[in-house]
């Protein structure tokens, strides 16, 4: 939401939820074939796991609070434990993440700070350095 004091929100600069469900439908053409995060998907359809990245991604950076408001507080890491996050399902996720944000040539600078944020969360998921 726009605020007088401090202008247009990060997610209202990037284009809003429209840009949000794209980073997230091109991030899961990825994950869809990739033999390692695929299985930590249990539903069969990844519509579901989508509408909630979109939802957290979103109001993570200044959209509507949906997702806390059907899901309660994002406890990323408590969410993520019962998956195995080693080194290589992080840099698979990036790896989806980065062709994802490619896709969407927003300017530099919100590129770099989208980029940053999604970096930092996928280092902070990995739970465990075993195979």
């Amino acid at each position: 939401m726009t605020d007088a004091a401090f202008g247009p929100s990060f997610y209202e600069t990037v284009g809003g939820r429209a840009t949000f469900e794209r980073l997230v439908a091109e991030f899961y053409r990825g994950v869809a074939d990739d033999p390692v995060l695929r299985p930590m998907y249990p539903e069969e359809d990844l519509g579901p796991a989508a509408e909630r990245l979109t939802g957290f991604l979103e109001q993570y950076w200044g959209g509507p609070g949906t997702y806390s408001e059907q899901r309660g507080h994002p406890r990323l890491r408590l969410r993520h434990q019962p998956f195995k996050v080693n080194p290589d399902a992080r840099d698979r996720w990036l790896a989806h993440m980065r062709r994802a944000l490619d896709s969407l040539e927003l300017p530099p600078l919100a590129e770099e700070t989208l980029w940053d944020y999604l970096q930092r969360a996928a280092f902070a998921m990995v739970n465990t350095f075993e195979d």
